[in-house]
């Protein structure tokens, strides 16, 4: 990968703030020094926790980077939640990427793409491919596995972090995406997640949250103190009912519909 990045005389990384996008900007760090530029999107859609996970990462790594209001929101196009909706997304903050980057005398724009995203449903990537986006880690041949292994050789913080995605893939296809429903996901999630779980989706079926935590949590969520918390607080978040998926989190639960 350092090859790659050496290709590139200045680079402009999207930063989530996970596994994949830490590992590109700490390389791109190291091998572009100071030529690189990290942006994060923030909106409704993304995790307040994730953003400052981001800005901290980023500052310990001692990168530039800056925090950019992405539009997706203000799009009826992509809140009407069609299958489309990550393509949509993507081209939107891609656009304004590009513009930043230009803006600021920076050649490229890069993402955090893995191998194994090209063998899931991610129409976020072909608006990347459309639009001109580096997907260093790809070209590199590196999966996921690759990816926390070197993570952890870089000793980044991040080669454990469980996997994230927006909120809006809480939602199923074609209800509306709306504020009020990513807010109280995301409530919902912090909730759960304060009693130490690795990972939780809250998903929005009508009005029943259906909880997925690691199979290897299920025994912990169905104890009756912790049950009972979370039944009485997404209750007061506002959700009806409260079911727990038994099958636990998996990658693409909500693409079973398509």
């Amino acid at each position: 990968m350092i090859s790659i990045l050496k290709g590139f005389d200045s680079l402009l990384v999207a930063y989530s703030g996970g596994v994949d996008s830490t590992l590109l900007l700490a390389v791109a760090r190291e091998t572009l020094k100071k030529n690189l530029i990290a942006i994060t999107a923030t909106s409704p859609i993304h995790p307040s926790r994730e953003t400052q996970e981001a800005k901290a990462f980023a500052k310990g790594l001692g990168v530039y980077h800056m925090i950019m209001q992405s539009r997706e929101m203000s799009r009826s196009d992509f809140k009407v939640n069609t299958k489309n909706r990550c393509y949509i997304c993507k081209k939107s903050l891609f656009e304004d990427l590009l513009k930043i980057a230009c803006n600021k005398g920076i050649k490229y724009v890069a993402h955090g793409a893995n191998v194994d995203d090209l063998d899931d449903f991610r129409p976020g990537f072909a608006a990347a491919q459309e639009m001109g986006i580096k997907a260093p880690l790809v070209d590199a041949g590196l999966t996921k596995d690759d990816i926390r292994t070197l993570s952890k050789h870089m000793k980044l913080k991040t080669w454990n972090k469980p996997q994230m995605a927006c909120l809006a893939t809480r939602i199923p296809y074609g209800r509306p995406i709306t504020t009020k429903d990513l807010k109280m996901i995301e409530q919902a999630e912090q909730f759960i997640l304060s009693f130490g779980f690795t990972a939780c989706r809250v998903r929005l079926h009508g009005n029943v949250a259906r909880i997925e935590v690691n199979p290897g949590d299920i025994e912990k969520m169905l104890d009756q103190k912790v049950r009972s918390s979370v039944v009485g607080k997404l209750r007061e978040i506002g959700f009806y009912h409260v079911a727990m998926d038994l099958e636990g989190y998996r990658q693409g639960s909500m693409h079973l519909s398509l």
